[in-house]
C-alpha cells in the first residue's frame, strides 16, 4: 500500500492536474457504487423484502459513469485550481504556516463555505440534466435536496479534509 501511495505522490508532483482529474473520476465512481449499495441495503432493511422478491444488489453502471464524469470533468480540474489558489491565498494573504492548526481550520472553513456549496449546486444540476430531467424538475430537486445535502456534507467532509490537509 505504501508503494502505491508513493507512486501516486510521484504522479501528483509530475502531472498534478492529470493525476487529480483521473483520481477524482475514479473516486467519484467508487463513491457512487458505495452510495448505491448503502441505498439498496437501507431500503432492503426498511422494506423487509420477502424471500421470493428480487432483492439482489445490482450496480447501475450508467449512473456510475455519469457520476465519474463529474469527477473527471469538474471536480478534478476545478478542484485542483481551487485548492492550489486557496493554499496560496491562506499563505500569502492570511500569512498562515501550511499544516498548522490555523491553516487547516482556515482552509477547511473557506472550502466548506465557498467551494462546497458551489460544487454541490453544480453536482445537482449536472446529475439532474444527465438523468434527462427538465429545467423545472432540476429546480425542484435543488429546492428539495440542496440544503439537507449541504448540511450532511458539512458534517462529514470537514473531518475528512482535516485528515488530508494535516497529512
Amino acid at each position: 500500500m505504501l508503494r502505491i501511495w508513493k507512486w501516486y505522490q510521484s504522479c501528483l508532483s509530475l502531472h498534478p492536474v492529470k493525476t487529480q482529474i483521473i483520481s477524482s473520476g475514479f473516486l467519484w465512481g467508487i463513491g457512487d457504487v458505495a452510495a448505491q449499495y448503502i441505498t439498496h441495503s437501507t431500503a432492503k432493511k426498511r422494506l423487509q423484502y420477502h424471500k421470493d422478491d428480487d432483492n439482489e444488489f445490482k450496480i447501475n453502471w450508467k449512473r456510475v459513469a455519469v457520476t465519474s464524469m463529474f469527477g473527471f470533468g469538474f471536480v478534478g480540474p476545478v478542484g485542483h485550481f481551487w485548492y492550489e489558489g486557496l493554499d496560496k491565498f491562506i499563505k500569502m494573504r492570511l500569512l498562515l504556516r501550511p499544516k498548522s492548526a490555523r491553516f487547516v481550520a482556515a482552509k477547511v472553513a473557506m472550502d466548506g463555505l465557498i467551494f462546497g456549496p458551489f460544487d454541490l449546486f453544480v453536482f445537482f444540476i449536472y446529475m439532474g440534466f444527465s438523468a434527462g430531467k427538465s429545467t423545472a424538475q432540476v429546480k425542484e430537486d435543488v429546492k428539495r435536496d440542496f440544503l439537507p445535502a449541504l448540511i450532511l456534507e458539512g458534517g462529514v467532509w470537514p473531518i475528512v479534509q482535516c485528515l488530508f490537509v494535516m497529512d
